[in-house]
């Protein structure tokens, strides 16, 4: 994990962009517009990380979206699978699929919901739990490398932001 107490200049991260661009022949598009809107830069950031996440899953046969629903139901909140379609902001659907695909897997399993019989939450079996272990430490292997050029601090700071972004815009 890159914890370095001070940051490279932002010309230093300019010019590491560059040889990144440079290296796959889209220099030329870092001076566009597009190229400085954060809705482009997280849709960016985000297709990057989840496919250094996927690639480090997939020896474990997962992909960052049944390892989302399997984190979930690792947490022992007891979501319904109404609850993982909504804060995963996927379709109903797609949960249920990811979670038929986890329970052939015998790593999760439907339950009735003590909150409302007509609903079922998700919980991870212990089997469950041993496969979440292993793909926890795959998806902090792929943020340790997404992250590298950020400080242990910055880290902090990217994942608050991040996490009024995505939860309180909702409102």
């Amino acid at each position: 994990m890159h914890t370095s107490q001070s940051s490279p200049p932002l010309n230093q991260e300019s010019d590491r962009a560059e040889q990144i661009a440079a290296a796959d022949g889209t220099f030329r598009l870092l001076a566009t517009d597009l190229a400085s809107e954060i809705e482009f830069l997280t849709a960016r950031a985000r297709s990057v990380g989840t496919a250094r996440a996927n690639a480090m899953l997939a020896p474990l046969d997962l992909r960052v979206s049944s390892y989302c629903v399997l984190a979930l139901a690792c947490s022992d909140e007891g979501p319904s699978q109404r609850e993982l379609a909504e804060f995963l902001h996927l379709d109903p659907s797609q949960i249920v699929s990811l979670v038929d695909r986890l329970e052939k897997r015998d790593a999760v399993r439907r339950e009735p919901d003590a909150r409302d019989r007509r609903s079922k939450v998700v919980a991870a079996t212990t089997s469950g739990r041993e496969l979440y272990d292993h793909a926890r430490a795959a998806v902090r292997e792929a943020e340790d490398q997404s992250m590298a050029p950020l400080t242990h601090e910055e880290r902090l700071h990217l994942k608050a932001l991040l996490r009024r972004v995505a939860f309180v815009s909702e409102e």
